[in-house]
């Protein structure tokens, strides 16, 4: 790291007002064991009054939103943070992956038309809504070719998704109470695929070092049944996207990447005023409702998230053994109490926000090419 950064105090910061226990742990955990790789110093959670005019380097548990936010923090770019910042909350959501209903139809301040149209070509069909009005013209519009996929765009871990087969299910969803909420917060639909394989792709900017991975994400079920978010298996390698692409990966895996480059420069170009340091997108890979093979990413994450523990993992490695090509790392998630796996790293073990308990922890294994 540059002498500047060596000076830095890395926090953490849990950025959303009662954030349940395993958020802010896990960011605590994360923030530490950083720190510890870098050669900082820990300054525990975030304090106002006890860092105001400290030089810091924060790990936010979400991305934040407005000047306002960063200036608190006294960040100024991507160097302060690992995580990333926008202009306006949308940015960061699932939003920005598809366009409007049309011209007329009601956005949210700073929308990027643009955006939409530089993305057009790898996500999959879909809309996004800011009021109910647009919902059921939109929901037509998409319900011609198959299913739809119903997904509040602050939702995160696959929580609060809903597929719709017919007009009249969506009628009916619209006769809810809290609908008019559900749209007005933002929604997205989305074509629905089955068969379905979630890749993850990104890239992350630490100090002076930089590396980029992909993997596949995996789900499991939480205590009340559903499927949720269960880790991500990746391959991460020391350097850019080209150094990944020259591992010599499965078509559909280099398909992935390349589409999330495509995603990741569109935002440095319809929204200028964004950085991050943690860019990480999702990528789904399966059958549309007629068998034909489709491929698009879903959202991005710039902020701390599900495989951020098996990144943080990767960088040690790469730091450890400064030889290393590439490494291959798992985050895991699950709600059922055991014991860890061998040489497995554990991260966070208690109550979940929906469940009893939650156990989270990291393997890294040797790449052989």
């Amino acid at each position: 790291m540059s002498a500047t950064q060596r000076n830095k105090l890395v926090v953490a910061h849990s950025t959303r007002v009662g954030a349940p226990q395993h958020e802010v742990e896990t960011n605590l955990a994360l923030a530490r064991w950083l720190a510890q790789i870098l050669g900082l110093k820990f300054g525990g959670s975030y304090d106002p009054q006890a860092h105001a005019g400290r030089d810091l380097y924060v790990l936010p548990t979400q991305t934040l939103v407005g000047a306002g936010q960063a200036r608190a923090l006294n960040i100024h770019g991507p160097e302060d943070l690992w995580g990333g910042y926008v202009e306006h909350d949308f940015i960061c959501t699932k939003a920005i992956s598809h366009g409007l209903l049309g011209p007329d139809a009601t956005a949210p301040q700073g929308w990027s038309p643009l955006f939409c149209e530089l993305v057009r070509p790898v996500v999959l069909d879909g809309l996004s809504v800011f009021a109910v009005q647009d919902a059921r013209a939109a929901a037509e519009r998409l319900l011609y070719s198959g299913p739809i996929r119903l997904k509040p765009v602050h939702a995160c871990a696959g929580r609060g998704q809903q597929v719709i087969r017919s007009l009249d299910e969506f009628d009916a969803l619209l006769k809810r109470d809290g609908a008019e909420q559900l749209f007005s917060d933002g929604a997205v639909l989305e074509q629905d695929l089955h068969e379905v394989i979630t890749h993850s792709v990104g890239q992350s900017f630490i100090g002076d070092h930089v590396f980029s991975y992909c993997g596949e994400q995996y789900l499991t079920h939480d205590a009340n049944g559903d499927e949720v978010y269960g880790g991500s298996d990746l391959i991460v390698v020391p350097g850019d996207y080209d150094d990944l692409l020259a591992l010599g990966l499965p078509i559909d895996v280099r398909e992935a990447i390349e589409q999330a480059q495509v995603f990741d420069s569109a935002a440095d170009e319809a929204y200028p005023g964004f950085y991050a340091s943690r860019r990480n997108y999702d990528i789904a890979q399966g059958l549309d409702s007629d068998g034909q093979r489709r491929s698009g990413v879903l959202e991005q994450s710039w902020r701390m998230g599900g495989a951020s523990s098996a990144e943080v993992a990767a960088l040690q490695s790469f730091i450890n053994q400064p030889s290393l090509q590439a490494i291959r790392v798992s985050s895991v998630e699950t709600y059922e109490d055991q014991s860890l796996p061998a040489e497995a790293i554990e991260v966070y073990r208690g109550p979940a926000e929906n469940s009893d308990f939650l156990l989270k922890y990291v393997t890294v294994k040797s790449y052989d090419g």
